[in-house]
């Protein structure tokens, strides 16, 4: 076993200063982890196979884990709460398990972090709400209890959009993107994803209601996993729309997001939608290779109107791919324009009748972005909902059929991340929609980013978001890898093929 001094060395604790790989499109041989690499920048898979064979405990990793944290997040705000007393006390618990022989699988002694949407037992869970600031669950979300029955160590809570929407509430800080801190860090599940970049936990819980496991993901250069709807339960997870919703994980590798999704999917009596369906061994044929399957690609949909950096970046991915024996066939993705009309009124709708304990009875207490939101949703007629859901059942089956032509189909996660100013993401709805449209335009983008988002929460459909390369100006590209329902152990073959072949995900902010 390390001594504290190799393992603080290692660690990165000393100056601070993070591992970087140069830059490239080809992965180099013997490019997988060495010692050079810092341990918070190690993948779960690698840091798993560490605390297995003794090389580390779970009680030291976690305590240099807060030592991380401690010294860096006062100025990346992506925790909200930390349970420094209690991971500790699991992670001795862990390494006694492990001395008698009890070894739970590849999260055992795992030190990870949840999304603050997320119930747990005893500690507060505010969901970026005023409102619920003083809310202590008296049990844990069904995705927090498989976590920690999969052996995972829980270092805290993380910070997100105020009820996870966009704007954030005055009361709390607003995360920092580790890549820079003018970049947008991403909605809403942005403590995770700066967490996780920055090497503060090593895989976290988000959720995705229109694009923020993948939005975040994007913004932070790391992976993110929408499962279908159901396939993970939402029973202990605060709303913001039912229908809508998703939880997910949020890692530095694809095969991590694999092993965190095999541990909180699956059947939950307590959350009536989800799905009997089988979790798959999500290892088993993760490195079978793309040789033969069919990768579905709307050039027009996923090219026109991005950022061009984004969309050359995409084109070259699809290289990758076709070099690896993939098969790149053209498809056609279902006119748009309904569902970017349709989305924010189903949510807003949602979204207020989630909120009806405390909307409008304590409507001062919500922040402007977040209030103005509830108003629009507290005004949706039955009939604007009717029309609503017909055009979501009518595009649900058309981009369904789309994607069970293939095995798989690319396009960008999110677009890319930009300047935004803090003071917007406070403001209002309006303000913030010109501004962004603003930044947008200057940037050369004219088609909204949650082109690429929404569609698959409306049709319920898995995506894996990936990093794809890198700006001139050094943020991150992301690519999505989206399929039919019940798709996730392919769209992690697939994501992990590429993976292996480039250098991306090896590429840590500059913290």
């Amino acid at each position: 076993m390390f001594s504290r001094r190799e393992v603080i060395n290692l660690f990165g604790l000393a100056g601070l200063a993070p591992f970087i790989p140069v830059a490239c499109t080809k992965k180099k041989s013997g490019a997988s982890a060495s010692t050079e690499v810092p341990l918070h920048y190690r993948t779960i898979a690698e840091i798993s196979g560490m605390i297995k064979s003794k090389e580390i405990s779970s009680a030291e990793l976690t305590q240099l884990m807060f030592d991380r944290i401690e010294a860096i997040d006062a100025r990346l705000h992506s925790f909200i709460t930390l349970t420094k007393e209690s991971a500790l006390a699991s992670a001795r618990t862990l390494d006694d398990e492990l001395a008698s022989g009890k070894y739970r699988g590849p999260l055992h002694g795992v030190p990870i972090a949840v999304k603050d949407l997320c119930y747990t037992q005893g500690v507060v869970t505010m969901g970026g709400l005023k409102v619920r600031s003083d809310f202590v669950p008296d049990f844990d979300g069904t995705v927090v209890s498989k976590l920690k029955g999969a052996g995972a160590v829980l270092l805290g809570k993380l910070n997100l959009t105020e009820g996870a929407m966009v704007g954030y509430h005055r009361d709390f800080d607003i995360p920092v993107n580790p890549w820079g801190k003018e970049l947008w860090a991403g909605v809403s599940s942005s403590g995770s994803g700066v967490a996780t970049a920055a090497g503060l936990c090593f895989g976290s819980l988000g959720t995705d209601t229109g694009g923020s496991i993948r939005f975040p993901s994007m913004a932070n250069g790391i992976v993110g996993l929408k499962p279908t709807y159901g396939r993970v339960s939402r029973f202990g997870v605060l709303p913001l729309a039912e229908s809508l919703d998703h939880v997910g994980p949020m890692t530095r590798s694809v095969t991590d997001a694999a092993i965190m999704f095999a541990a909180i999917a699956g059947e939950d009596p307590e959350d009536p939608t989800s799905l009997s369906a089988p979790v798959p061994d999500m290892l088993k044929d993760i490195h079978s290779g793309v040789a033969g399957l069919r990768i579905g690609f709307d050039r027009e949909y996923a090219l026109n109107g991005v950022y061009p950096g984004l969309a050359s970046a995409i084109e070259e991915a699809l290289q990758v791919l076709e070099g690896l024996g993939a098969e790149i066939m053209e498809i056609k993705v279902p006119d748009l324009a309904g569902v970017l009309e349709a989305w924010p009124v189903l949510c807003a709708a949602e979204a207020a009748e989630a909120h009806q304990e405390f909307f409008p009875s304590r409507s001062d207490e919500y922040g402007t972005y977040f209030r103005e939101f509830l108003e629009i949703g507290s005004q949706v007629s039955q009939a604007q909902l009717s029309s609503v859901q017909e055009t979501r059942r009518a595009f649900s089956d058309q981009f369904r059929a789309v994607l069970s032509e293939v095995d798989a189909m690319v396009s960008p996660a999110a677009g890319i991340p930009y300047a935004i100013p803090e003071g917007l993401q406070y403001g209002s709805i309006s303000e913030f929609n010109e501004s962004r449209s603003g930044i947008l335009q200057t940037l050369g983008i004219s088609k909204p980013p949650v082109s690429f988002t929404f569609p698959h929460d409306f049709a319920g459909t898995p995506a894996l978001a990936l990093p794809c390369g890198f700006s001139d100006a050094g943020f991150p590209y992301t690519m999505q890898l989206s399929g039919s329902q019940l798709s996730e152990e392919m769209l992690c073959q697939i994501g992990h093929a590429y993976e292996t072949a480039t250098n991306w995900h090896l590429m840590h902010p500059p913290v």
